[in-house]
């Protein structure tokens, strides 16, 4: 079994359900108390043994690349200031080999994995949607990694969404269930409630191998019109193990506003620079 050492961050989306703020800045590198979106997914995949970061970027999205390298001229003003640099030093601290490929059409999240394939090659990898801030300890990937080590194959993460929601995701149809981990009989790219075979929704962790490659080849559109990775996954289900794994982590979905919104809360609470202030705020001290 081979080990998860490349994972894929689709990032060429244009974020545009948080207008104004993404017209001119890359939704992923918003910030989450005083860290973009992208270098909490990318600390995540780091921490779970990952070596390359494959970034599916597109127009406007230099600054995610340039964000993970040094800052020469900033570092030096801050020397000569004599100011602290631990602030910038966690941006660029062993984040292993980082590389970028182009989506230049935006015509889904299965076209822009299939962008990679020549990066990912015949290793297993994983993809991380910097949208869904995954929060836990251990963080959600490693979780994950943690469960393939058992099982190879196919892993997604899953949590249980209301029943009106099923038309926002992918849906898992479950089969045996072992403590987190269930077995994957059938996904379903956003069915309607009553067409959806469970409230098991896919949230933005996968495991996947190389064959998803093959079946994503065929650029067929589904749900939306647009090349649907849940559609060539299922074609994986029977022919490779394929599970879902229900990590214990908390999911803030930071590709709308309220979620962002919430997501900075949250963390907020939880950074002893700025809790206390918030706890004032939210108590009528402020």
């Amino acid at each position: 079994m081979k080990p998860i050492r490349k994972a894929i961050f689709p990032v060429a989306g244009l974020g545009t359900r948080l207008l104004p703020a993404t017209k001119t800045m890359p939704k992923e590198m918003l910030t989450i108390v005083d860290r973009p979106l992208i270098q909490y997914a990318v600390d995540e995949a780091r921490e779970a043994g990952v070596e390359q970061l494959i970034f599916v970027t597109g127009r406007g999205k230099a600054s995610l690349v340039d964000y993970f390298d040094m800052a020469y001229e900033l570092e030096h003003v801050l020397d000569e200031k004599g100011k602290t640099k631990d602030s910038l030093s966690a941006s660029r601290a062993g984040y292993g080999e980082l590389v970028s490929v182009r989506q230049q059409q935006p015509l889904g999240l299965g076209h822009a994995i299939w962008c990679a394939r020549r990066i990912v090659g015949d290793e297993p990898f994983a993809v991380l949607l910097p949208d869904d801030l995954m929060v836990g300890r251990p963080g959600a990937l490693k979780q994950m990694v943690e469960a393939y080590s058992r099982l190879g194959g196919n892993l997604v993460c899953t949590q249980e969404v209301a029943s009106e929601r099923t038309a926002q995701y992918g849906i898992i149809d479950p089969g045996k269930r072992d403590g987190n981990v269930t077995e994957v009989r059938h996904m379903i790219e956003k069915p309607q409630p009553d067409e959806a075979p469970s409230r098991q929704a896919i949230v933005g962790r996968y495991i996947l191998q190389p064959e998803v490659m093959d079946k994503l080849a065929s650029h067929e559109t589904g749900a939306g019109g647009e090349i649907q990775l849940t559609d060539a996954m299922v074609k994986l289900v029977g022919e490779q193990p394929f599970h879902a794994v229900s990590v214990d982590a908390v999911r803030h979905d930071c590709g709308n506003k309220a979620g962002f919104v919430l997501a900075n809360l949250a963390m907020g609470l939880e950074d002893p620079e700025v809790a206390a202030s918030i706890r004032d705020y939210l108590d009528g001290r402020a």
